[in-house]
């Protein structure tokens, strides 16, 4: 077959964003009022009292990994961020596998995310009074029902996104400022007023019950922080890249102390099984504990924007590292179509939508939303491990020489990314062993472990199929570089085999 280029011209897209910008898309996408009122919850089902333990312990690791980005992004700001990182530095069917469970990961994020909007609306709907439509009594712990209201709030962001990241962060900067009011408002209300005394135990990591339950409450909790990278997949698009690795880091320091005020507050209102018994409904029952209505809706208000925010910045930064693996042709044209009246990759965004309904679709063969999240998190919690470490490992690998020539620089840019990867791999390994070691049998069930293993072993054996086929099918030239294309790189695209 010929080897040809897909345009004669990589497209570009605009630079018109600030800092601000790109904080409002990496909070959104890391959806700190989500995570508050559904992931303590879930969390806490498995450390228990421990939730502000591991919430800390947790971010060590990630700050290693958000200094692996900042410092990568400044030697080398693209879109595809990780993929092309990961691909240059260690192997180019590695950086492939960091790009494509990215992608489906956010898919599955996106789909969970759907029933958590549709639930939201749900129990509004209930604390409004409305109960049933017809016949139909509403249950906003039906995934079906859940489901089917999301997908109707998943189009409409869709279609704002498209119109361009600017449209969007205006859209975010307005709902994040409501939620974080809301949270700090009745998280330090409730951490002044609960019936239950505070403890230093709940920060104490050795008292968490197992080995597996510390494990697996770590990997939950590195899936409440993952989100803030979606500010480097934005850095084609920001004035200045280093304004793409400020608002990342400044994010995510943002998202410790909310998590940390949220756990504790959690901990003062609700006892240790009202905790780990609502889910996602969790939010709504902490707002009833501490005011009546119509104050107590206030946190379930913050809820559902917090979940169309984070379905909105789902879809942009995962458009965005599409649009550059299609760049270099390790995905379809389809993906690097820019607008010509938005400047912004319109097809991609579509598509993802499209793909997340689909997934979000297929989601009901898990009855109650409950399991649907369980399951959900924990397979994207071993893959965002996995993406995290390999990208860890590549600025160690790239800034090794730092170590021979200022070894304080050295430490910063290689011991601790490398130390930070170290651990993601290690906690996603035991992990995957313990659920392994759990079953004897599989079942469609959040309970079962081989299921619950087998979610993650299926979208990374997917990468590999889908890298094989890039590099001997569509032969893209990244599998020989494993150098990302940009802008200002069109020769990159024309390289012949």
């Amino acid at each position: 077959m010929t080897d040809q280029p897909y345009t004669a011209d990589p497209p570009e897209l605009r630079r018109s964003l600030g800092v601000l910008d790109g904080i409002a898309v990496a909070a959104s996408s890391t959806a700190a009022t989500t995570s508050i009122g559904i992931g303590l919850g879930v969390t806490a089902g498995v450390v228990g009292l421990h939730l502000p333990a591991v919430m800390l312990l947790a971010f060590l690791p990630v700050l290693g990994i958000a200094g692996a980005y900042s410092r990568l992004n400044r030697v080398e700001p693209n879109a595809g961020n990780g993929y092309v990182w990961v691909g240059r530095s260690l192997n180019p069917w590695l950086g492939f596998m960091v790009g494509w469970v990215n992608i489906v990961a956010t898919v599955a994020f996106l789909a969970y995310t759907t029933a958590v909007t549709g639930s939201a609306i749900l129990q509004l709907a209930g604390e409004a009074g409305v109960h049933r439509i017809g016949s139909l009594a509403l249950d906003p712990g039906s995934t079906a029902q859940t489901t089917a209201v999301g997908i109707v709030v998943l189009v409409a962001v869709t279609l704002t996104a498209v119109t361009g990241i600017r449209t969007a962060a205006r859209l975010q900067t307005g709902l994040l400022v409501f939620e974080y009011v809301v949270l700090l408002g009745f998280c330090g209300y409730g951490i002044v007023t609960g019936p239950h005394p505070f403890s230093l135990s709940w920060f104490d990591p050795f008292a968490i019950p197992s080995a597996t339950a510390l494990a697996q409450g770590l990997l939950l909790s590195v899936f409440c922080y993952w989100g803030f990278e979606a500010a480097f997949s934005v850095n084609e698009e920001v004035r200045d890249p280093r304004d793409a690795s400020r608002a990342g880091l400044i994010t995510l320091v943002t998202m410790l102390g909310l998590f940390l005020l949220g756990s504790v507050a959690f901990q003062r209102v609700l006892s240790e099984r009202e905790l780990a018994g609502h889910g996602a409904q969790g939010l709504a029952f902490f707002g009833d504990r501490l005011a009546s209505q119509p104050w107590a809706a206030l946190p379930l208000v913050a809820l559902m924007f917090s979940a169309v925010a984070s379905l909105q910045a789902g879809v942009i930064p995962t458009a965005r590292g599409m649009f550059a693996m299609s760049r270099d042709r390790t995905l379809g044209p389809v993906w690097s179509r820019v607008s010509a009246r938005y400047g912004t990759p319109a097809a991609g965004t579509l598509l993802i939508g499209a793909l997340a309904v689909a997934v979000a679709a297929l989601a009901l063969v898990i009855p109650r939303l409950a399991d649907m999240i369980m399951a959900t998190v924990n397979a994207v919690g071993i893959v965002v491990a996995l993406s995290y470490a390999l990208t860890a490992l590549a600025a160690a690998a790239r800034f090794r020489s730092l170590l021979r020539e200022d070894w304080r620089q050295g430490v910063r840019a290689v011991v601790l990314p490398a130390l930070s990867a170290l651990a993601l791999l290690g906690l996603g390994g035991y992990l995957g062993w313990s659920f392994y070691t759990s079953a004897d049998h599989f079942e469609v069930s959040a309970d079962n472990g081989w299921f619950l293993l087998t979610t993650p072993l299926v979208m990374i054996a997917s990468g590999f199929v889908a890298a094989g086929w890039a590099k001997y099918v569509r032969r893209s030239p990244y599998f020989c570089t494993g150098e990302g294309t940009d802008a200002d790189a069109p020769q990159l695209l024309s390289t012949p085999n």
